[in-house]
């Protein structure tokens, strides 16, 4: 755990250090075909920033347990994660050639393969967390924790939501739009952490159509990038069978950890460079997705994370100094340029 405010950078990076360790022993089976063990991890072990599985290690370690006893989980939620980037990117649903800086499953291993290697590392999950010492009620409730952050109620209902959601039309910021999604920002930091789209939106402030479009992103957003996210740090305080005080406090700086990490994504996809963010930029406008710079420019995007990020912190009160790193880690989220 860190020990000041200088530090915390230092000790995410060892925390990711765990993590990539524990990886490399993954999918190790040898009753795993060879091509079908390769595409898995070659997705698996690319590098990334294992934002989630960090945030495993980091709310178990804030809630009082080892490091060591959450890599379970950590490594269970980073292949959840993979997976669900393999199916992404494919034909049918995205359509990316680039991912983590290099080409994506299917460009690599064809198609057929690559939904195989994300069905393998999806199953392989489970595997995974039941892997380690944890009394049986804990596994089982990260079990329930994980499989409902990554099914229909979550990441792949969002994934449904967000396809259906290409190709607009979607209505824009106005003159007058502009002004009144200013407030967006200032409703979001006095309605709590519940992120509910009647607190985050002023009922005289939008027109119907934009308020509808907002809402619909608010729940894409939550089900695709949040649910996980949130799922992540839950998953870390049953780790360390946490009161129900703390893990509530934890599920609700994930949700607004999770939908500011998100909309910190689609400014990115307007802004950032190609290099550096390891995907190419521009594809959300290209497929015509529901994004927060189309619905409420650019500026506003920026203050609406930073009062989630506020948001978030002010969740993390009752840890006290043990909860320096996720503060920080809520502040990077929308500092990033990757």
């Amino acid at each position: 755990m860190p020990q000041d405010d200088s530090s915390w950078f230092d000790w995410y990076e060892q925390l990711r250090g765990r993590v990539e360790s524990r990886l490399r022993t993954c999918l190790t089976d040898p009753q795993i075909p060879d091509p079908l063990r390769q595409a898995a991890r070659y997705s698996l072990l690319a590098e990334g920033k294992r934002l989630r599985p960090v945030l495993v290690l980091m709310a178990a370690d804030v809630c009082g347990a080892s490091v060591d006893s959450a890599l379970p989980a950590a490594c269970a939620v980073e292949m959840i994660h993979t997976y669900s980037l393999i199916h992404d990117d494919l034909p049918a649903m995205d359509d990316d050639s680039l991912r983590r800086g290099r080409p994506t499953s299917h460009v690599v291993y064809g198609e057929a393969l690559a939904i195989l290697a994300g069905d393998t590392l999806l199953t392989g999950a489970f595997e995974m967390l039941s892997s380690g010492d944890l009394p049986h009620p804990a596994v089982a409730d990260c079990v329930r924790i994980l499989a409902r952050a990554a099914g229909g109620a979550g990441m792949v209902g969002g994934q449904v939501l967000d396809l259906q959601a290409e190709r607009g039309p979607f209505p824009g910021v106005t003159d007058s739009g502009a002004a009144a999604a200013s407030s967006v920002p200032a409703s979001a930091a006095s309605s709590g952490p519940s992120l509910s789209p009647a607190d985050l939106l002023p009922a005289d402030s939008f027109d119907e159509a934009l308020r509808a479009a907002v809402e619909r992103l608010i729940r894409i957003h939550s089900m695709k990038t949040g649910a996980l996210i949130t799922a992540a740090l839950e998953m870390g305080a049953v780790v360390a069978q946490a009161d129900s005080h703390q893990r509530r406090c934890l599920r609700h700086y994930g949700e607004c950890c999770g939908l500011a990490f998100q909309i910190a994504d689609d400014l990115l996809d307007v802004s950032g460079s190609g290099p550096r963010l390891g995907k190419q930029p521009g594809r959300d406008r290209e497929l015509g997705k529901l994004t927060c710079p189309d619905l409420l420019g650019m500026e506003t995007g920026r203050r609406w994370a930073g009062e989630l990020v506020k948001q978030a912190c002010d969740c993390l009160t009752g840890f006290g100094e043990r909860a320096v790193a996720l503060r920080h880690l809520a502040r990077f989220i929308v500092e990033r340029d990757h």
